[in-house]
């Protein structure tokens, strides 16, 4: 039969041991960050940027949307994602990010002004009124993630009626200018 030790472990704990080891995870701790930071160095991910404008113009050789796309972007500002989609439900869309990394996103397609407001901002989105932009009465929504949109309906090529939507977290004056910039080659 084996004898139990009274005492808790091979070596005597104290308050001066605890602190001792909490130093050195600590500096450990410290050695790693700074090993990390020094060898992988401020590895930030860069946005790649897209071919905005040849989408632009395949969109609009198909002639079934309007496209509405900016001449050109803003200083600063690059296009994250574009695509035009043809067939028998033709879509468009263009995203871009201010210097800020504050998205601006344009939608189009044979829908509804409310149907691609809960698709691209939020289904519990609020209808805020209108606003005057351009010459051109848009719909103004907003939802309780800070997402501040313009929406009106448009004449498309082909005779019918589809909408457009300009969404963005930049702040709302720089939704109106983005919305204002658009041209759809006329």
């Amino acid at each position: 039969m084996s004898q139990t030790s009274n005492s808790p472990g091979r070596y005597r704990r104290s308050s001066g041991g605890l602190i001792g080891a909490m130093v050195v995870t600590v500096v450990l701790v410290l050695v790693y960050v700074t090993l990390r930071a020094f060898v992988f160095g401020d590895r930030t991910s860069e946005v790649a940027g897209v071919d905005w404008e040849a989408q632009v113009r395949a969109g609009r050789a198909d002639g079934k949307l309007t496209v509405p796309a900016p001449r050109s972007l803003p200083e600063g500002w690059k296009a994250t994602s574009a695509a035009y989609q043809t067939g028998t439900a033709p879509s468009w869309r263009l995203g871009v990010l201010d210097p800020e990394q504050l998205y601006v996103g344009v939608y189009e397609r044979l829908a509804s002004i409310d149907d691609l407001v809960q698709e691209h901002v939020d289904e519990d989105a609020e209808d805020e009124g209108t606003v005057t932009v351009a010459g051109e009465e848009w719909r103004v929504f907003t939802d309780a993630g800070g997402d501040y949109a313009l929406a009106r309906t448009v004449e498309e090529p082909t005779g019918g009626r589809g909408s457009v939507v300009v969404v963005g977290t930049v702040p709302p004056t720089e939704v109106r200018d983005f919305a204002a910039g658009l041209t759809t080659g006329d």
